[in-house]
Order: C-alpha cells, then sequence, then structure tokens
C-alpha cells in the first residue's frame, strides 16, 4: 500500500508541476482581449491579402490599454517583406526617425517568420505600450519600445491609415 501512496503522490506533484508550467505558457490566445471591436479584409486591386480583427478589453478600441490585432492571410508571405511594408506604412503616416525605423525594421525582420495561407500573425499592445508578436499563437517576442506601438498599430488605425475603409471596420464604424 505504501507503493501506490508513493506512486500517486507522485503523479499529483508531477501532474501540478506539468499544470503550473502550461498555466503559464504565454499565447496568443491568453493575451487576446475579450472584445472584438470590428473586423475587416484588406484587399489589393481584386486579390484578398489578409483579414484583420481587433480585440479590445472592452467593446470599443482604447489607444491607451491593451489591445491586439490579428492577421490571418489569404497567401503567403516572407517575413521580411511584412517588415519592410511596416515601415514603409508607418513613414507614409509621417514618422521620419530614421534611426528609430531601422531599428524597428531589423527587429521586426528578426521576429516575423513567413506566414502560408491561413498563417496568422498577432499584435498584442500591452498597458505598458509594448508590442507582444505571436504566429499561429506560438510567441515570436516583443518591442518594448511603446513610440512603435503607437506608429505599428496606426498603420491600420492611424486617422490617415493608407486603409481607411478597413480601419473604420476595425473600429466598429462600419
Amino acid at each position: 500500500m505504501r507503493k501506490d501512496v508513493k506512486k500517486n503522490g507522485f503523479a499529483a506533484i508531477s501532474l501540478a508541476v506539468l499544470m503550473m508550467f502550461s498555466a503559464s505558457k504565454v499565447t496568443a490566445s491568453t493575451q487576446m482581449p475579450p472584445h472584438l471591436v470590428g473586423e475587416g479584409i484588406y484587399s489589393v486591386v481584386f486579390w484578398d491579402v489578409y483579414q484583420a480583427q481587433l480585440y479590445a478589453k472592452s467593446p470599443y478600441w482604447n489607444p491607451t490599454s491593451r489591445y491586439a490585432l490579428k492577421l490571418t492571410y489569404f497567401r503567403e508571405f516572407k517575413g521580411q517583406d511584412i517588415a519592410e511594408r511596416s515601415i514603409e506604412e508607418i513613414k507614409g503616416l509621417g514618422y521620419s526617425n530614421p534611426s528609430k525605423l531601422n531599428t524597428w525594421l531589423e527587429t521586426m525582420q528578426k521576429l516575423f517568420p513567413d506566414v502560408a495561407k491561413n498563417d496568422s500573425l498577432t499584435g498584442v499592445r500591452q498597458n505598458n505600450g509594448s508590442t507582444v508578436f505571436f504566429h499561429n499563437d506560438q510567441s515570436l517576442g516583443s518591442i518594448k519600445d511603446p513610440e512603435f506601438a503607437k506608429w505599428f498599430f496606426g498603420i491600420w488605425l492611424h486617422e490617415n491609415t493608407s486603409a481607411p475603409k478597413l480601419s473604420a471596420q476595425l473600429l466598429g464604424q462600419q
């Protein structure tokens, strides 16, 4: 009987340790705020590129609290191309600090993987202004610069975005 107690006690401890480690795993699912604010499809000419979804802590987007933007791709793209396009869009919004743009580009090129059809990239803007990125629910890393978060998410949410219809859909205005 003592063997059974030892075995069962060891199994219970092992299970508790396993649960503790799996509960602390950071995924997009664990970081996703609960409310879908809006969604839309980004298209170029007649090609659908990705579906975008904006999530927030409340039914309305607040640029100073935690929110997430999830992009689910309809085609394949190189991570390097996604990073370069992001920098071009940020420049288009009016941001022009070359040193920071280069730093952000290098960091995104390291973080962003190539994506296949139906892959998702999710960016989560934390309360402290840092941004955590995920690929298909797996953590890619983060950029701690709050200025990056403002301009990166501005690609979709800034008043001067190159995709105003998508922005309005994400913000629940259409």
